[in-house]
């Protein structure tokens, strides 16, 4: 039984990568392949694993060349990648990882966070909203093909794997997979997060710096309130966002895992303003004994426990309004009642998303489907 692992693209930090690394852990046999190559922005993890590319990554290592170029560089390239001479290919992605050569007698399975955002929700980016006229012409132009060879190539997909119901049911509609789909919520490493026995005084947002991330929001509702709230990522709002922020606004970027992991373990609360498809740092914050403020929509749902009139037995806060109004007054909740969360409560519910339950359940679904596959 030969086994590839491919991953779209290796260039951040992100749920993503995560879920390519507990793939290696569970196939440690297995080769890995991606589209591109960036050692220095990823998880230094991979530097512990042989990564094949695709010649895509001599000219996209950064996210921005990335989204430039895969159309039609980024999908030549992975076009080229052969890997027909294995028996599984285990992909984790929503775009790249589709198109390489693969087998006609090969099981394929895909773990897929959602349809490729740019085909199937090119709302979702602002360049798109804000286009006009021939743009917005080509756009649509650009967006109509790849939603077709998107369909096409996800066919060969013998069994979708989802994060949630919500991305089940996109999956579904985009893709109308010949097999059930099923659900196993992405991993969270608690081992890179510990308890601290006294917070700080300061709110956090981690995050890539995007359009569809609504850090603007919470921008705005720090604004407002005057707490300190520490942001780190970035991305290609990063000077729009610092530009419109107050003093009491910190940004920062290119943090250490064990710095990261100090501002989890000593923030009042962590602020998850977006509609996400699942979320991982909720988790992480939760790993680390600390609470969420999130809108209440999307994968948070399915991570978080929302709190009643007071924080016990419960994760989280919820804001129904993407708006800062509405987090304003989630944030003064939470300034309220902020004693009555359980650190240790939170900590245990986050260790049910672990890395080490997510990785045995792939390594069986993974294994069972391929005896069934064998026997057709």
């Amino acid at each position: 039984m030969k086994i590839a692992i491919v991953q779209d693209e290796l260039i951040r930090r992100a749920g993503g990568e995560q879920v390519g690394l507990c793939f290696h852990k569970a196939f440690p046999e297995a080769d890995f392949y991606t589209s591109t190559y960036n050692p220095e922005t990823t998880f230094a993890e991979f530097k512990q694993i042989k990564v094949r590319t695709s010649w895509f990554t001599k000219i996209a290592q950064t996210e921005k060349r990335l989204k430039a170029l895969f159309f039609p560089f980024g999908i030549m390239a992975m076009k080229q990648l052969d890997l027909r001479a294995y028996d599984i290919v285990l992909i984790s992605g929503t775009n790249f990882g589709k198109y390489v050569k693969i087998s006609p007698d090969a099981l394929v399975i895909t773990y897929c966070y959602t349809p490729f955002r740019l085909a199937w929700n090119p709302t979702s980016y602002s360049e798109y909203e804000r286009s006009t006229g021939l743009k917005r012409l080509a756009f649509d132009t650009v967006i109509k093909i790849l939603k077709k060879i998107d369909f096409k190539e996800a066919q060969r997909t013998n069994w979708f794997l989802a994060m949630t119901e919500e991305t089940k049911e996109r999956l579904q509609r985009a893709y109308k997979p010949k097999s059930p789909i099923t659900i196993i919520p992405p991993p969270v490493n608690t081992a890179n997060f510990n308890l601290l026995p006294k917070i700080g005084d300061y709110y956090l947002l981690v995050s890539r710096l995007e359009y569809y991330k609504k850090v603007d929001l919470a921008i705005e509702a720090f604004n407002e309130l005057g707490y300190k709230l520490i942001v780190v990522g970035k991305g290609s709002k990063g000077e729009e966002l610092k530009a419109i922020a107050k003093d009491n606004i910190e940004f920062r970027s290119g943090i250490s895992k064990e710095e990261l992991g100090q501002l989890y373990a000593g923030c009042k609360a962590f602020i998850f303003p977006q509609h996400e498809d699942y979320g991982i740092t909720p988790l992480e914050a939760n790993a680390s004994g600390r609470p969420v403020i999130g809108y209440s929509v999307g994968g948070i749902l399915t991570t978080q426990i929302p709190c009643g009139e007071d924080g016990k037995n419960a994760t989280s806060i919820f804001f129904d309004d993407q708006t800062a109004p509405s987090l304003c007054e989630a944030v003064n909740k939470m300034e309220k009642i902020i004693d009555s969360f359980d650190p240790n409560f939170i900590r245990a519910h986050a260790e049910k998303f672990d890395d080490e339950v997510f990785i045995k359940r792939i390594k069986s679904f993974v294994l069972q489907k391929y005896a069934d596959f064998r026997k057709i």
